[in-house]
Formats: structure tokens, C-alpha cells, sequence
């Protein structure tokens, strides 16, 4: 078992929703952290209660000098950074693609150069895409259904970076170990996820319609179904991995909390206090129609989630609605 404390973290991407918990979480236990980060996505809100306790570089992993210089003599190297947010798979897969292996890759060099034998990579359910069963294990086939979908620039760019990690992991590391995130969530997660454009898409249809149904538009019938898992229990999941994860193994970080597209929804404008009125448009091409997956292993190394989806639902609502002002404009890249 690695001992969080007095440990030396490099962490890429920590000023992401993610990312800025893994950071906040880590100095919590006692660790030293240096955080990469060119707030692409990411913001330094996430790391405000940890300033003056963090060393912040501002940079881009697109760059190895940077990269190598950032990470110098740490013991542990976390890669988070990616550019995440549905929308953007589908209007920026180029630059998806290029952060993921670029940056990927010199994640893994500047490890090696500077002498680091720990390295975490954070990969996504969206390896396996539509999986073969359900829950579903870390040893399913990877695909890419479609190549010619932007859609899967996202998916495709972690399928390289697990085979690249677990390449380069089996001569140059000690330890690399990889997480799968599954549909996290919480406060301040951003506007490109499904939960908070509910949450904001319902508020702005309530003001527009002050009494009777509120018209809400969702992708088919919303029968597609995710397993959400709360910010806090994710990181504690995280944790768990970095402390206690083994030498090329692989690790599914999320519940069976599963709840469909149209359920998700009719619950964020009950919040409200009103009823939901579907309009359907086409369902996106290359969408899932079910993920839950199994956490067996994340299980045996002590894994027990807290936030049932309806709490952790409630905070996440509460903070949108409080903090709405900072959507008001679309995020532009």
C-alpha cells in the first residue's frame, strides 16, 4: 500500500472538476502537489481552498519541455488532463485527438526522464462504448464502433492512451495503473454535461412558462440509461487506486446507481416543483443505451460509496440554480 502523506503528487489536469477534487483531496491527506493545468477546461476556482498549499505550474501537456520541467522530482506522476464535455467530441475531435496522444505521451516521457516509477492514468467508460454486458467488468473488449464519428475521437484517444501506459508500464515503471470513470458528478462540474444542462435547460423553460407543463426536449424516448456517482464517493474511490491499485491492472471507479435519460430529467424539473412535458428530437448517433458498470475490484480494496443519486442530486441542483450566473455564456475553446 502507498502512503498518501509526505508523498511528492504531479498531477496534469488538476484544476478540473475531477482533477481539483483529486488535488483537494490528496493535500487533505497530507501530500505535496504540483498541479499542470492551462485552464482549457478547468478553472482555478476548483483549487481556491488550496492555493497557498499547492504549487500551480500553467502550462500545456501538449508540450514536453514543459511537461518534464513541471514534473521534476515528484515520485508520483497522475495524468488526468483531457478535454472532456460531450458536446465538444463531436465539434473539436481533432483537438480531443491531440491532447490525448500528444499529451499522453508526454505524460509518459517525462516520467521516464525524470525518474518517476508511479504513473495513474485516467482513462473513461467511453473505451468500451456500447459494452457486451451488464454491470460491466474492465476486461470487455475496447472498440470504436464508427471512425468516421467525431464522437469517438474521445473514446479512441483513451483506448490509446491505456495501450500506451500498459506498453510503456510493462519496462519503464514500477507501478501504472489505470482508472475508469463512470458519470461523475457534483457541484461545479461545468456546463457540458448532462446533469447541469438539465438543471439549467429546466430553470430557463420554468421562468418561460410560469404555470401548467414545462416543455422539455430530450434524445429519443430517453430510454438510454447511465450509473451517476457522486463527486466525494468517486474520489474516494480514486484514492483508494492511487494508495492501494495494482502494478498493470485496471479499475472501474462509478455505482449501479442507474437511472434512465428521461427519469434524470423529469426528477431535475420536479426540483422545481413542476412537471415535465417531453418534446423528442433524433437521438445523436453513436449515443449508449446503457452503462452500469462493475466495481468488484474497486470493492475488494475497500470501495464503498455514501451519496445515494437523489442526495447527491439535490446538492448538485442547489448549486447550479445558485450559481447559474456563470453559464449565462456558451464556454468557448
Amino acid at each position: 500500500m502507498k502512503t498518501i502523506r509526505g508523498g511528492k503528487y504531479f498531477v496534469t489536469g488538476g484544476s478540473g472538476f475531477i482533477g481539483g477534487a483529486l488535488v483537494r483531496r490528496l493535500v487533505a491527506e497530507g501530500a505535496t502537489v504540483r498541479v499542470l493545468d492551462n485552464y482549457l477546461r478547468g478553472t482555478p476556482r476548483q483549487l481556491e481552498s488550496v492555493a497557498d498549499r499547492v504549487e500551480m505550474v500553467r502550462g500545456d501537456v501538449r508540450d514536453l519541455a514543459t511537461v518534464v520541467a513541471a514534473s521534476k522530482g515528484c515520485d508520483s506522476f497522475l495524468h488526468l488532463a483531457y478535454l472532456n464535455g460531450t458536446e465538444y467530441f463531436y465539434t473539436k475531435p481533432e483537438l480531443v485527438l491531440e491532447i490525448a496522444v500528444k499529451g499522453t505521451m508526454n505524460a509518459i516521457d517525462a516520467a521516464i526522464q525524470n525518474g518517476i516509477k508511479d504513473f495513474v492514468f485516467a482513462s473513461s467508460s467511453e473505451v468500451y462504448q456500447t459494452p457486451p454486458q451488464i454491470p460491466t467488468p474492465e476486461t470487455v473488449p475496447l472498440i470504436v464502433p464508427d471512425v468516421l464519428n467525431p464522437r469517438f475521437s474521445y473514446g479512441g484517444g483513451k483506448i490509446i492512451g491505456e495501450l500506451m501506459c500498459i506498453n510503456y508500464g510493462r519496462r519503464h515503471f514500477d507501478r501504472m495503473t489505470i482508472f475508469r470513470p463512470h458519470n461523475v458528478y457534483g457541484p461545479d462540474m461545468g456546463g457540458e454535461h448532462v446533469l447541469p444542462q438539465f438543471i439549467l435547460r429546466a430553470k430557463a423553460a420554468v421562468a418561460a412558462t410560469p404555470a401548467g407543463p414545462v416543455p422539455f426536449t430530450i434524445q429519443g424516448e430517453g430510454n438510454e440509461t447511465r450509473s451517476f456517482i457522486y463527486i466525494d464517493d468517486f474520489t474516494d474511490g480514486l484514492m483508494l487506486v492511487i494508495a492501494q491499485g495494482g502494478h498493470q491492472e485496471i479499475y472501474h471507479i462509478g455505482t449501479q446507481d442507474e437511472i434512465s435519460m428521461r427519469d434524470l430529467a423529469a426528477q431535475v424539473v420536479q426540483f422545481y416543483g413542476r412537471q415535465p412535458e417531453f418534446k423528442h428530437l433524433p437521438l445523436q448517433a453513436g449515443g449508449t443505451p446503457r452503462r452500469c458498470p462493475d466495481v468488484t475490484k474497486l470493492k475488494a480494496l475497500g470501495f464503498a460509496p455514501r451519496v445515494p443519486l437523489a442526495e447527491g442530486m439535490k446538492r448538485t441542483f442547489e448549486w447550479y440554480t445558485s450559481h447559474s450566473d456563470l453559464y449565462t455564456a456558451p464556454r468557448t475553446l
